[in-house]
């Protein structure tokens, strides 16, 4: 019996899309946060200076926009990817840009790219979450989540093996033509043999056959 099933190529790095979609998934919303809370957290007094909505400076656009952009993009790639290789490439790109949310503001003045500021709080409680939901926080999340996904993508499961043998639907082959053959259905009382057509002349000279004299 010949196997017509086919497997498709680069088994090992293909995976089922689901691997890694839930921490892709949180992890584009925490990108998100962190590229515009800089810019939309004053509206609801919740900012580090220069407290003004959609003000752009140096030093946000790398500590905070520069990460969250990266965040956002490798959470995507382990949303929607099916190959083991881009995906872990979106996870190692999450772990990066989480760890730069939580060194950034101490290698700002050494690299040269601007003020971060200062939380705009009037309590030592609401400076210490502005520091945690903008920066340090943040960026312990986003690292978090990103090695999960990194450790979830590391292990071939079984599910995965199943998933890349599964049959693949084999190239179209002809199939049988219809046959052509009418199978008639005699009426009851009727037997499936017909008897041979007799002329007139048949009847009166016996079938054609003169009768033989003894």
């Amino acid at each position: 019996m010949t196997d017509t099933r086919v497997y498709p190529h680069g088994g090992r790095l293909r995976m089922p899309r689901s691997r890694g979609a839930a921490s892709g998934f949180l992890l584009i919303l925490l990108g998100a946060w962190g590229a515009l809370i800089p810019f939309v957290g004053p509206y609801f007094d919740f900012a580090f200076t220069p407290n003004q909505e959609w003000f752009w400076t140096t030093a946000r656009g790398w500590l905070e926009v520069l990460p969250g952009a990266a965040t956002a993009l490798g959470g995507l790639l382990l949303l929607v990817s099916g190959n083991r290789a881009t995906a872990m490439f979106g996870g190692w790109l999450t772990v990066l840009a989480g760890a730069w949310f939580v060194v950034g503001r101490a290698l700002a003045s050494p690299l040269g790219i601007g003020d971060p500021g200062t939380p705009v709080a009037a309590t030592e409680t609401k400076r210490v979450w502005l520091e945690l939901t903008y920066f340090y926080g943040l960026g312990a999340l986003i690292v978090f989540l990103g090695a999960l996904a990194l450790g979830r993508l590391s292990v071939r499961s079984a599910r995965d093996v199943a998933y890349v043998q599964r049959p693949v639907a084999a190239a179209a082959q002809p199939q049988p033509a219809p046959s052509e053959e009418v199978t008639e259905i005699q009426p009851t009382g009727r037997t499936t043999a017909e008897r041979p057509h007799r002329s007139w002349r048949d009847m009166f000279q016996g079938g054609g056959r003169r009768p033989v004299h003894r």
